[in-house]
Protein backbone atom coordinates (compact mmCIF):
# COMPACT_ATOMS: atom_id res chain seq x y z
CA UNK A 1 0.00 0.00 0.00
CA UNK A 2 1.35 3.68 -0.56
CA UNK A 3 2.41 5.52 2.34
CA UNK A 4 0.77 8.64 2.33
CA UNK A 5 -1.38 11.08 4.81
CA UNK A 6 -3.90 12.69 2.76
CA UNK A 7 -5.65 13.34 -1.18
CA UNK A 8 -5.56 16.89 -2.75
CA UNK A 9 -8.44 16.82 -5.12
CA UNK A 10 -9.10 19.15 -7.96
CA UNK A 11 -13.07 19.78 -8.82
CA UNK A 12 -13.76 20.56 -12.67
CA UNK A 13 -12.84 18.15 -14.54
CA UNK A 14 -11.77 15.31 -11.77
CA UNK A 15 -14.68 14.60 -9.70
CA UNK A 16 -17.56 16.86 -12.29
CA UNK A 17 -17.40 16.39 -15.60
CA UNK A 18 -17.95 19.88 -15.32
CA UNK A 19 -15.14 21.06 -17.80
CA UNK A 20 -17.17 19.24 -20.51
CA UNK A 21 -20.54 20.79 -19.96
CA UNK A 22 -18.81 24.32 -19.65
CA UNK A 23 -17.11 23.87 -22.82
CA UNK A 24 -20.59 22.66 -24.68
CA UNK A 25 -21.80 25.79 -23.49
CA UNK A 26 -19.37 27.84 -24.38
CA UNK A 27 -19.45 25.80 -28.15
CA UNK A 28 -22.90 27.22 -28.34
CA UNK A 29 -22.19 30.97 -27.94
CA UNK A 30 -18.99 30.43 -30.58
CA UNK A 31 -21.89 29.08 -33.17
CA UNK A 32 -24.53 31.81 -32.65
CA UNK A 33 -21.85 34.49 -32.94
CA UNK A 34 -19.31 33.25 -35.05
CA UNK A 35 -16.40 33.03 -32.54
CA UNK A 36 -13.39 31.13 -34.38
CA UNK A 37 -11.01 28.47 -32.29
CA UNK A 38 -13.07 28.45 -29.43
CA UNK A 39 -12.10 25.00 -28.73
CA UNK A 40 -8.03 25.82 -28.91
CA UNK A 41 -8.81 29.10 -26.23
CA UNK A 42 -11.06 27.55 -24.12
CA UNK A 43 -8.60 24.56 -23.41
CA UNK A 44 -5.71 27.27 -22.60
CA UNK A 45 -7.91 28.05 -19.42
CA UNK A 46 -8.62 25.11 -17.79
CA UNK A 47 -7.36 25.11 -14.21
CA UNK A 48 -7.09 28.63 -14.00
CA UNK A 49 -9.55 31.35 -12.06
CA UNK A 50 -11.87 33.59 -13.95
CA UNK A 51 -9.69 36.39 -13.80
CA UNK A 52 -6.83 34.55 -15.25
CA UNK A 53 -9.28 32.80 -18.09
CA UNK A 54 -10.73 36.28 -19.21
CA UNK A 55 -6.97 37.55 -19.86
CA UNK A 56 -6.46 34.65 -21.75
CA UNK A 57 -9.53 34.96 -23.97
CA UNK A 58 -9.05 39.11 -24.15
CA UNK A 59 -5.64 38.23 -25.41
CA UNK A 60 -6.64 35.62 -27.86
CA UNK A 61 -9.50 37.95 -29.27
CA UNK A 62 -8.43 41.46 -28.77
CA UNK A 63 -9.77 44.28 -26.72
CA UNK A 64 -13.02 44.73 -28.50
CA UNK A 65 -13.75 40.84 -27.38
CA UNK A 66 -17.05 40.87 -25.44
CA UNK A 67 -16.11 38.45 -22.85
CA UNK A 68 -18.05 39.61 -20.14
CA UNK A 69 -21.35 39.29 -22.00
CA UNK A 70 -20.19 35.76 -23.73
CA UNK A 71 -19.60 34.44 -20.60
CA UNK A 72 -22.69 35.71 -18.73
CA UNK A 73 -24.34 34.16 -21.66
CA UNK A 74 -22.95 30.87 -21.28
CA UNK A 75 -23.17 31.18 -17.79
CA UNK A 76 -26.71 31.18 -17.91
CA UNK A 77 -27.15 28.51 -20.40
CA UNK A 78 -25.27 26.57 -18.14
CA UNK A 79 -26.87 27.13 -15.02
CA UNK A 80 -30.14 26.10 -16.75
CA UNK A 81 -28.84 22.81 -17.83
CA UNK A 82 -27.15 21.67 -14.78
CA UNK A 83 -28.04 23.50 -11.24
CA UNK A 84 -30.23 21.25 -8.61
CA UNK A 85 -28.05 18.44 -8.79
CA UNK A 86 -27.87 17.93 -12.77
CA UNK A 87 -24.31 18.28 -12.73
CA UNK A 88 -22.63 14.68 -14.02
CA UNK A 89 -20.05 13.37 -11.38
CA UNK A 90 -16.68 11.16 -12.80
CA UNK A 91 -17.08 7.54 -12.56
CA UNK A 92 -15.82 6.75 -9.31
CA UNK A 93 -15.83 9.82 -7.48
CA UNK A 94 -18.03 8.34 -4.17
CA UNK A 95 -15.84 5.01 -4.48
CA UNK A 96 -12.36 6.81 -3.78
CA UNK A 97 -14.08 9.10 -1.13
CA UNK A 98 -15.39 6.35 0.32
CA UNK A 99 -12.24 4.43 0.26
CA UNK A 100 -9.73 7.29 1.82
CA UNK A 101 -12.36 7.61 4.63
CA UNK A 102 -11.87 3.78 5.39
CA UNK A 103 -8.51 4.27 5.12
CA UNK A 104 -8.03 7.09 7.71
CA UNK A 105 -6.96 9.87 4.87
CA UNK A 106 -7.11 13.58 4.86
CA UNK A 107 -9.20 14.85 1.92
CA UNK A 108 -8.81 18.36 0.84
CA UNK A 109 -9.93 19.98 -2.19
CA UNK A 110 -7.62 22.69 -4.17
CA UNK A 111 -9.86 24.46 -7.26
CA UNK A 112 -9.75 27.12 -8.87
CA UNK A 113 -13.60 27.78 -8.76
CA UNK A 114 -15.12 30.74 -6.37
CA UNK A 115 -16.08 29.00 -3.31
CA UNK A 116 -19.83 29.76 -3.54
CA UNK A 117 -19.93 27.56 -6.67
CA UNK A 118 -17.77 24.62 -5.49
CA UNK A 119 -19.83 24.49 -1.96
CA UNK A 120 -23.36 24.93 -3.75
CA UNK A 121 -22.07 22.34 -6.38
CA UNK A 122 -20.28 19.74 -3.42
CA UNK A 123 -23.81 19.93 -1.36
CA UNK A 124 -26.52 19.34 -4.34
CA UNK A 125 -24.02 16.05 -5.07
CA UNK A 126 -23.94 15.20 -1.37
CA UNK A 127 -20.48 15.03 -1.03
CA UNK A 128 -19.55 17.95 0.65
CA UNK A 129 -19.13 15.66 3.96
CA UNK A 130 -15.80 14.09 3.05
CA UNK A 131 -13.94 17.20 2.45
CA UNK A 132 -11.48 18.19 5.52
CA UNK A 133 -10.80 21.34 4.11
CA UNK A 134 -11.71 23.45 0.55
CA UNK A 135 -9.41 25.53 -1.12
CA UNK A 136 -10.81 28.07 -3.81
CA UNK A 137 -9.61 29.84 -6.34
CA UNK A 138 -10.78 33.24 -4.50
CA UNK A 139 -8.83 32.40 -1.25
CA UNK A 140 -5.42 32.82 -2.90
CA UNK A 141 -3.59 35.53 -5.01
CA UNK A 142 -2.14 33.57 -7.88
CA UNK A 143 -3.91 30.91 -9.88
CA UNK A 144 -3.07 27.21 -10.99
CA UNK A 145 0.48 26.50 -12.39
CA UNK A 146 1.18 28.51 -9.05
CA UNK A 147 1.92 26.15 -6.21
CA UNK A 148 0.04 28.41 -3.90
CA UNK A 149 -3.60 26.69 -3.54
CA UNK A 150 -1.83 23.14 -2.99
CA UNK A 151 0.91 24.66 -0.41
CA UNK A 152 -2.31 26.21 1.15
CA UNK A 153 -4.78 23.03 1.04
CA UNK A 154 -1.60 21.09 2.73
CA UNK A 155 -1.13 23.96 5.78
CA UNK A 156 -5.05 23.31 6.47
CA UNK A 157 -4.87 19.76 6.94
CA UNK A 158 -1.81 19.84 8.55
CA UNK A 159 0.47 17.20 5.92
CA UNK A 160 3.69 17.87 4.30
CA UNK A 161 3.18 18.20 0.66
CA UNK A 162 5.71 15.01 0.45
CA UNK A 163 3.27 13.22 1.98
CA UNK A 164 -0.07 14.03 -0.03
CA UNK A 165 -1.24 13.17 -3.56
CA UNK A 166 -2.80 15.84 -5.62
CA UNK A 167 -5.52 14.10 -8.86
CA UNK A 168 -5.50 16.67 -11.45
CA UNK A 169 -6.94 16.65 -14.58
CA UNK A 170 -5.63 19.90 -16.33
CA UNK A 171 -1.95 20.51 -17.62
CA UNK A 172 -1.86 24.22 -15.01
CA UNK A 173 -3.15 21.73 -12.23
CA UNK A 174 -0.35 19.06 -12.60
CA UNK A 175 2.31 21.67 -13.06
CA UNK A 176 0.90 23.35 -9.83
CA UNK A 177 1.23 20.27 -7.60
CA UNK A 178 4.09 19.04 -8.74
CA UNK A 179 5.52 22.66 -7.91
CA UNK A 180 3.89 22.33 -4.09
CA UNK A 181 6.28 18.98 -3.93
CA UNK A 182 2.74 17.09 -3.79
CA UNK A 183 2.67 13.71 -5.73
CA UNK A 184 0.81 14.26 -8.99
CA UNK A 185 -1.60 11.62 -10.31
CA UNK A 186 -3.11 12.74 -13.37
CA UNK A 187 -6.68 11.26 -14.14
CA UNK A 188 -7.16 13.56 -17.82
CA UNK A 189 -10.35 14.65 -18.56
CA UNK A 190 -10.51 17.30 -21.99
CA UNK A 191 -6.51 17.05 -22.47
CA UNK A 192 -4.53 13.93 -22.78
CA UNK A 193 -1.21 13.33 -20.91
CA UNK A 194 1.24 14.79 -23.18
CA UNK A 195 5.18 14.21 -22.29
CA UNK A 196 5.60 17.04 -19.74
CA UNK A 197 2.71 15.71 -18.20
CA UNK A 198 3.99 12.21 -17.99
CA UNK A 199 7.51 13.55 -16.69
CA UNK A 200 5.95 15.84 -14.01
CA UNK A 201 3.38 12.99 -13.09
CA UNK A 202 3.94 10.04 -10.63
CA UNK A 203 1.81 8.48 -12.59
CA UNK A 204 -0.88 8.79 -15.29
CA UNK A 205 -4.52 6.69 -14.75
CA UNK A 206 -7.68 6.45 -17.14
CA UNK A 207 -10.14 6.63 -14.43
CA UNK A 208 -10.59 7.44 -10.35
CA UNK A 209 -11.18 3.62 -9.74
CA UNK A 210 -8.05 3.23 -11.09
CA UNK A 211 -6.60 5.74 -8.34
CA UNK A 212 -8.08 2.96 -5.51
CA UNK A 213 -5.96 0.74 -7.55
CA UNK A 214 -2.82 2.48 -7.33
CA UNK A 215 -3.20 3.74 -3.80
CA UNK A 216 -3.34 -0.02 -2.71
CA UNK A 217 -0.38 -1.00 -4.51
CA UNK A 218 3.14 -1.44 -3.16
CA UNK A 219 5.89 1.48 -3.18
CA UNK A 220 8.20 0.56 -5.68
Amino acid sequence: MKKYDAVVFDMDGVIFDSERCVFECWIEIADKYGIKDIEKNFLACTGTTMSRTREIMMEAYGADFSYDDFAHEASVIFHEKYDNGNLPIKAGVFELLDYLKEQGKKIALATSTRRQTVLYQLEQAGILKYFDEIITGDMVTKSKPDPEIYLMACEKIDVKPQNAFAIEDSYNGIRSAQAGGLRAIMVPDLLPANEEMKELSEVVLDNLNDVIIYLGTDEA
